[in-house]
């Protein structure tokens, strides 16, 4: 097929999760056979920040604004197999109406962040979707399953919801023998709902055990932060390093947002990263996760700093190992890449 994807970006993983998704997806896609057009939005603060300018298994075009896009890329539309835009694209409304009412093949929305989606559709304030933009698209993607799929057609319209959910990269993930430098770490941009939920499983666990060693990686976190001394602060990893990071950690953290949990069925990349590199998860609870991992067996369930503190300072090694070795053979199977890859062409076959 010839598959164009309008998404927020490929070429900088900075400050989103996004860039990681459509990188091995499209490069699956592609391995698959398939002719990939991305189109990025040119900004600033990605332009400064470009870790990946030119993926090899897609051609990446940057453009300035609407006028540039719709004038340039009007022929690539109308040819496409399919058409993909994703959320949070710039002016998405405006994109997602022009891909609507001039691609010849399929239409998909791609919703990389489905609860906060509908969270602001509900208020009326989604920059880059409209309630009556959904019905026009033949295919919603997103990264939500469950019961939210049911609602995309029913109370939304979509006429096919389906989840394509985050996926892990095999070839970038992978356990590495090596002395750990952190008991407990996280990785995350930060977010206001998201920060009470680290303060509680990782800032208070650092308090009370003045012995252990924690790190906390993402960017834009507030600098009036008072971090404990035992906890480092990296400010950007790029993906390549992810695996550094992971694997230098004797447990990671999850942390979910609040619409997520909301929503539940809304699992993390970094879920699935963490478990292909072979670490321990420590996760928050949020309907659904024994969909993506058996509590107790696949995943460690905190609910407080007692919790993180006794897998931390009381789990056996071997137990400790055993939850991470059964994470990494659930990622593989079910939520790697080239499954969703897959997954994606079936849905495609349905439209």
């Amino acid at each position: 097929m010839k598959v164009v994807v309008v998404g927020l970006s490929i070429t900088s993983s900075w400050g989103n999760g996004h860039a990681t998704t459509y990188r091995a997806l499209l490069r699956e896609l592609a391995r698959r056979g398939h002719d990939i057009v991305f189109l990025e939005r040119d900004v600033p603060w990605y332009a400064a920040n470009r870790d990946l300018p030119e993926p090899p298994y897609c051609r990446t075009i940057l453009y300035q604004n609407l006028d540039e896009l719709f004038l340039r890329h009007a022929p690539r539309i109308r040819e496409a197999d399919c058409v993909i835009v994703g959320s949070y694209v710039p002016e998405g409304i405006a994109v997602g109406e022009w891909v609507t009412a001039n691609a010849g093949g399929v239409t998909a929305f791609y919703d990389i962040d489905t609860p906060v989606t509908l969270s602001r559709l509900r208020r009326g304030k989604c920059a880059y979707l409209s309630r009556e933009l959904i019905p026009r698209y033949h295919l919603y993607l997103s990264f939500t399953g469950g019961p939210t799929l049911g609602a995309l057609e029913r109370d939304y319209g979509a006429p096919r919801a389906r989840a394509l959910y985050c996926s892990v990269d095999p070839e970038l993930h992978y356990p590495i023998p090596r002395p750990h430098r952190w008991d407990l770490g996280y990785l995350g941009t930060y977010s206001d709902d998201r920060q009470p939920t680290l303060e509680r499983l990782l800032v208070r666990p650092a308090l009370l055990w003045g012995e252990g060693r924690f790190v906390v990686a993402g960017s834009q976190y507030p600098e009036q932060i008072p971090w404990p001394a035992n906890t480092g602060r990296i400010e950007h990893l790029a993906p390549e390093s992810h695996r550094e990071f992971y694997t230098a950690q004797r447990f990671t953290l999850n942390v979910t947002r609040r619409d997520m949990i909301a929503a539940g069925y809304s699992p993390s990349v970094r879920l699935f990263e963490a478990a292909a590199c072979g670490v321990p998860l420590v996760s928050d609870r949020w309907p659904g996760l024994e969909e993506f991992f058996t509590p107790g067996v696949e995943i460690l369930v905190a609910e407080n700093e007692k919790d993180v503190l006794c897998y931390l300072r009381e789990l056996p090694e071997s137990e400790r190992l055993g939850v991470a070795r059964r994470a990494r053979e659930r990622a593989l199977a079910f939520h790697s890449a080239a499954r969703r890859a897959q997954e994606l062409e079936e849905y495609l076959n349905e439209c």
